[in-house]
Parts: structure tokens; sequence; C-alpha cells
């Protein structure tokens, strides 16, 4: 999730806070380039979400909260948090993601 203009952030940078609800941030030791990608990714995948519920189309929609999901775990938003893992092992996460996306 980028950075919102109504966002709030805890001490250790890890999470924001946005209308009273908190969300984990993206993983700040990714590459650019690669989190520019995946959140590309995210975004088509967000708009098929509510293309495919406007369709009532379940499998389409399972499918593209599939790739939301995937995008999410690339860029360290779900999944282990990235502030336990590797920065080698986040990497190696956020390529695997990309691999599934493209």
């Amino acid at each position: 999730m980028g950075a919102a203009p109504d966002a709030t952030y805890s001490d250790d940078e890890k999470w924001m806070v946005i209308r009273g609800r908190r969300w984990r941030r993206t993983d700040p030791d990714l590459p650019a380039e690669v989190v520019e990608e995946l959140k590309s990714h995210l975004g088509k995948a967000r708009s098929g979400v509510r293309v495919a519920k406007k369709s009532g189309d379940e499998d389409e929609l399972r499918a593209v909260r599939n790739r939301v999901n995937t995008a999410k775990h690339g860029l360290g938003e779900r999944g282990d948090y990235w502030w336990e893992m590797s920065v080698e092992d986040r990497r190696c996460r956020a390529d695997e993601a990309l691999d599934r996306l493209r």
C-alpha cells in the first residue's frame, strides 16, 4: 500500500494507519523497479476484481483475487513479516511473485 495523505506511521515504520485501520507497509528494501512492477500488477488485479464482481463471474473473481494476494505477498504486505526475514529471502519472495504475475 502506498503512502496516503491521511496516513500516520508507527514509530518503527512497519505499519501505517489510515482512517483508524492499521496496514502493513511495503518492504522498504525492495528495489524501486520491483515495487513499481508489483504495484502495477496489483492495480490491474484490483481493477479486475471490480469488473469480475460487476459481471458476477465467480471463477474470474477468484483468479483476480489470487493475483491481488500474490502481488501483496511480493510487496511484503501479506505473509511473513518482512522485518523478520533476511533481505535475500524478501527479494526472492518478490521475484517469485513477479514470476507468477507475468
